[in-house]
This record gives C-alpha cells, sequence and structure tokens, in this order.
C-alpha cells in the first residue's frame, strides 16, 4: 500500500472521468485520497449549478460511495487551522487545512497560483495539477497504471470510449 498521499481539491472531483480515474488508481492503493465533507460541498453544489438536469441524490450517493470505498479518506478537524493560514484565495485555506491535518504530501488542484509553493513548502506540502500527478503515477508504475486506466475506460459503456478519446475526457 502506498503512503504518498494526496488531498484531491474540488475542481478534480468535479468532472466525473478525473474523478473516476483517481478514486480506482485509489482504490488500487496506488495512493492514498483524501478530502473533506467541505470539499465534497464544493464540488456538489457547482456541479448542480452549472448542470441543473443532475440529481442532488445521485450526487450524494457518489460522494457516500468515494467515502466507504477509500480508507480513512475523510479528513476532519482542520478548521481551527483555516483562520492562520494565508493564501492568495481565502476560501482556499480549508483545503490547506486539510492536507496539513491529512498528512498530504500534495494537494491535487487545477488551480496552482492559488496555492504557492511558499506557503505549502513549510508543512511539507506540494500542489500539483492532475496531469503531472497522473504523469507520475504512470512512471512510477507504468504496468498497473495502464490496467487501472483500461478498466476505467472498458466501464464506460453509453459511449464507449476508445482510448484516445478516453483520454480526451481526462482534460
Amino acid at each position: 500500500m502506498s503512503h504518498y498521499t494526496a488531498l484531491l481539491d474540488a475542481n478534480i472531483l468535479y468532472p466525473a472521468p478525473m474523478r473516476d480515474l483517481l478514486m480506482q488508481l485509489a482504490v488500487t492503493d496506488l495512493f492514498k485520497a483524501k478530502w473533506t465533507a467541505d470539499i465534497h460541498r464544493e464540488w456538489i453544489e457547482n456541479l448542480l449549478k452549472n448542470q441543473p438536469h443532475r440529481l442532488r441524490e445521485n450526487l450524494e450517493r457518489t460522494r457516500d460511495l468515494m467515502d466507504c470505498a477509500v480508507r480513512d479518506s475523510l479528513v476532519t478537524g482542520y478548521e481551527p487551522l483555516i483562520p492562520a493560514l494565508n493564501l492568495p484565495d481565502p476560501d482556499d485555506r480549508h483545503v490547506l487545512a486539510a492536507a496539513i491535518v491529512g498528512r498530504c504530501d500534495v494537494i491535487i488542484t487545477q488551480n496552482l497560483k492559488d496555492f504557492p509553493s511558499e506557503v505549502l513548502a513549510p508543512y511539507g506540502i506540494e500542489a500539483q495539477h492532475p496531469d503531472a500527478f497522473l504523469c507520475n503515477h504512470l512512471s512510477l508504475a507504468p504496468g498497473l497504471f495502464c490496467s487501472v486506466v483500461r478498466k476505467v475506460r472498458c466501464r464506460l459503456k453509453e459511449p464507449p470510449f476508445n482510448a484516445m478519446d478516453y483520454l480526451d475526457t481526462l482534460t
């Protein structure tokens, strides 16, 4: 089991293809995934706002399945740290606080500018774009990584995806 621990920001959990792949990688023990109830709320609320045809209960079921599938994924008790943290976007302080309490090595996010390395470094945390995170895991365990990607892609039936089309959904 990997001890490399990543906090998944809401913008990573929002798109289903990325969420599904990262979940499968975590379930396969390529890394330990962490998130918070606040992060769940954020991606669910944004998805409902941007795609009003979605049903809240389906997204909440997805959240519950995620929490059950990945052991020790839900970080709690981070709230007291939030006021002491400084980030360019104060609304992201909860993410850093959770990464600190969750003993994460990395925050996976699309918003790298909101997590400057000079702020994260004292905590032994770095921010990584999901593309870099996935490429790193591909280079560390190419066979296992590719089998996970293939497994996730093959679950997609309507419509089915060839390899290149599936990879395009991750960008």
